[in-house]
């Protein structure tokens, strides 16, 4: 798929908030300021290891971007924190969320907030002290151009904070082949709702509210990462996440929050990525 479609892919597909499905599950209609804060507590109690790459930060007056926008909780944190924050969103939803919980703080939004392309991000070269992107930059088509890119607006000494999706997780290395074999054999109904294996693996980690796929992803193993982010001083790299598994009918059950401190830490979904510039 060419560049340009996969960029207006984009722009339709993330114009529905990411977080969108736990927002419908937790009953939220509006964004009203009680729902945003029930939405975050329940965002953060899903992914609690996130606060642990905010709180080890020096951000109090630092110059702070965040790509990839989605339901605005980073972004929020990030604000509160005392930064000089700036957000980036290739569509506008996520943007206009921002806005509005910057001015929730009683923060002048202006031009802090943009729509616009991690391949082409809309600053100055060593601009920003540190660049958080947490699971935006593998759905862009692009990845080497974007951390290129996060290099480029980066001060010296500056920080990346970057969310991937892991190649060598436990869904990848058993989960997709289980189901490759199911998909290929029609046992599954996934067969049935996509055109392809790989739109079936994408939507496995990101769907809209019709169950479509997001138009591209991209996965990386540590190695991968190292090359990557091979212009960066040093990288240090962990994984976090897990799925909840059901056997047998639904007899047994596998909850992720007994295998974030444990099997996530090696087989996890994501690969959490602290480089210095």
């Amino acid at each position: 798929m060419e560049q340009a479609t996969i960029d207006v892919q984009n722009s339709e597909f993330w114009n529905e908030l990411c977080g969108s499905g736990l927002a419908h599950s937790l009953g939220i209609k509006e964004p009203t300021p009680e729902n945003l804060a029930s939405f975050d507590e329940a965002y953060l109690n899903i992914y609690p290891y996130l606060t642990n790459y905010l709180d080890c930060m020096q951000l109090e007056g630092r110059k702070v971007l965040e790509v990839g926008l989605g339901y605005g909780t980073l972004g929020q944190v990030l604000a509160s924190k005392g930064c000089l924050y700036h957000g980036l969103d290739i569509a506008l939803g996520p943007v206009e969320m921002l806005r509005y919980r910057l001015a929730l703080l009683g923060q002048e939004p202006g031009d802090q907030v943009k729509q616009g392309s991690a391949l082409e991000i809309p600053y100055e070269s060593e601009t920003f002290d540190y660049v958080y992107s947490i699971g935006c930059l593998h759905h862009t088509g692009d990845l080497e151009k974007c951390i290129s890119e996060v290099y480029r607006v980066l001060a010296p000494g500056g920080k990346a904070v970057v969310m991937l999706y892991n190649r060598r997780s436990f869904r990848q290395l058993v989960v997709v082949p289980l189901g490759r074999l199911w998909y290929l054999l029609g046992l599954s109904d996934a067969a049935k709702r996509h055109d392809s294996f790989g739109e079936r693996v994408r939507a496995l980690y990101d769907t809209n509210s019709e169950g479509i796929a997001a138009p591209h992803t991209d996965y990386v193993s540590k190695k991968e990462v190292r090359r990557l982010f091979r212009r960066f001083s040093s990288t240090e790299i962990e994984v976090q996440n897990f799925d909840s598994y059901v056997f047998f009918k639904g007899k047994l059950i596998i909850l992720r929050e007994r295998l974030l401190n444990n099997i996530a830490r090696v087989l996890g979904l994501d690969l959490y990525i602290v480089s210095t510039k």
